[in-house]
């Protein structure tokens, strides 16, 4: 008799939970196959500080292969999902397409960003969900400083050194405080000519910053945001956005090279792409994470609607923190199913949040007792390096350094705007142009770099002169921010 076939889309904090906890529950009774766009775990968490130079990209990645034993890992894409036949169709880096058949299925293919009906956003605004998106926003704010420093206009100077980060959640706060961080060594480093100071500004149209967050928390982000200079401004977002600025609901236009859209995420597509009941783009589910009406499938993380059993009628929100226990629980109820053993619902209890303001600032509450200032800080690192399944020295390691050594403040140039569009199933890869004709599968288009996406995402040619990424997306013609 042939063992069982498991499927996992995705590898995001429920993909990869639920993947390790299969691997082991399993023990080579059934076969576990992961299919994941890239071949590491992203721990998204720290992605802000990849942006701001404290580490180094493959601090926060964790090897598929290297540490899910047992499990096969497949690269690409799912586009569709045959659920009369029980098969998965994928798309794999190079274009090349695939099926997988499955006897359970996992479904965690996480979200992406959300985008709302605002004129410009979707051409002139990057998001933050993914390495790529990390790496060039780092790029980018290096690059518009150094360009400051020396140019002649002072209202170029001016408009280089002005960064717009909208939404104040969890990610935007965190971008925001740990970019305010950069530019100050950066500006030590290439002092912009005529007096001109980088100035940050956060966007959130609640009344407070992380307003998901219990009040206090709340108040000391606020408090060490407006410490460093960050403009904090509640009940206001972008109206409009062009490539010289934005407008803001408040009627003031802001002359910026950056704006950082960091408003929330959204399911990915392929849960509405089933046409199964769905709650706000998230797949229903039963407690026990089975989708009603296919036994043989299980979902969780952000693209599934998970019953909140002490909140009735509610649905658990879409966090790292449930995405990972979720993942595990949905690896132990999928390992169950294949022994007629009982399944179990999933339950959280709240254990606390933590949110890094960088240097030694933080605001956290672990277990409900609110924490500031340095030994917050402490505990917000430690928290993150007690989570990570993976890389836990090296990302000690790169803290220790950035501590006692100044940070290096140079472009890669391995991320163009064009190749980072905020619209995009897949944040995690960089958009590629189709490749000349009489290429061989595999080779890198004339002037991009390798890897790639789902053909759904890529141009269908490659912009004619970027020199160097710009600080938001271009039509073919290079402008000034380009030069």
């Amino acid at each position: 008799m042939s063992r069982p076939r498991i499927v996992i889309v995705g590898a995001g904090f429920a993909g990869y939970r639920a993947a390790r906890t299969l691997s082991r529950a399993a023990r080579g009774r059934a076969d576990v196959t992961l299919l994941n766009p890239t071949d590491y775990f992203l721990y998204l968490p720290l992605l802000p500080q990849v942006a701001a130079g404290i580490l180094e990209a493959r601090r926060v990645t964790v090897s598929l292969s290297g540490t899910l034993r047992d499990v096969r890992l497949v690269l690409g894409e799912a586009g569709h999902v045959d659920l009369d036949a029980r098969t998965v169709h994928y798309t794999d880096p190079e274009g090349g397409t695939g099926t997988l058949a499955y006897d359970r299925l996992v479904l965690a293919a996480g979200s992406v960003n959300k985008l709302l009906p605002i004129p410009g956003v979707a051409e002139h605004a990057h998001g933050f969900r993914g390495l790529p998106e990390a790496l060039y926003l780092r790029d980018h704010v290096t690059r518009q400083i150094e360009l400051a420093a020396s140019g002649d206009d002072p209202a170029t100077c001016a408009a280089r050194c002005t960064f717009v980060v909208v939404g104040a959640g969890y990610t935007g706060t965190e971008v925001a405080a740990q970019g305010q961080l950069l530019t100050d060594a950066l500006v030590r480093k290439h002092p912009p000519r005529r007096g001109v100071r980088p100035r940050w500004l956060l966007l959130d149209l609640a009344g407070r910053v992380l307003p998901e967050l219990d009040r206090r928390l709340s108040d000391t982000a606020d408090r060490v945001l407006r410490g460093r200079g960050v403009e904090v401004r509640t009940g206001t977002s972008v109206k409009e956005a062009t490539r010289d600025g934005v407008l803001l609901t408040d009627g003031e236009f802001v002359d910026t090279r950056t704006l950082v859209w960091c408003v929330g995420v959204r399911p990915d597509p392929l849960a509405e792409s089933l046409g199964l009941p769905m709650e706000r783009g998230r797949l229903l589910v039963e407690p026990t994470l089975r989708v009603p009406g296919q036994p043989e499938v299980f979902a969780c993380g952000d693209a599934a609607a998970v019953p909140d059993l002490d909140e009735p009628g509610q649905y658990t929100p879409m966090t790292a923190q449930h995405a990972w226990r979720q993942g595990k629980v949905a690896g132990q109820n999928v390992a169950a199913s294949l022994t007629g053993g009982e399944l179990r619902s999933y339950r959280h209890k709240d254990l606390g949040f933590v949110v890094d303001l960088g240097g030694v600032q933080a605001a956290a509450n672990p277990l409900g007792v609110p924490l500031s200032g340095p030994l917050a800080g402490a505990v917000t690192r430690g928290y993150h390096l007690a989570a990570m399944p993976g890389n836990r020295v090296r990302v000690a390691a790169d803290w220790l350094l950035d501590a006692v050594l100044p940070r290096q403040a140079v472009q890669l140039g391995l991320v163009r705007s064009w190749s980072v569009p905020l619209d995009t199933a897949s944040p995690e890869l960089v958009r590629m142009p189709d490749a000349p004709a009489g290429s061989q599968p595999g080779d890198a288009p004339a002037g991009s770099q390798q890897g790639g996406g789902p053909a759904r995402d890529r141009p269908r040619t490659a912009p004619a002169a970027h020199p160097a990424p710009g600080p938001v997306k271009r039509p073919d013609i290079p402008s000034e921010g380009d030069q």
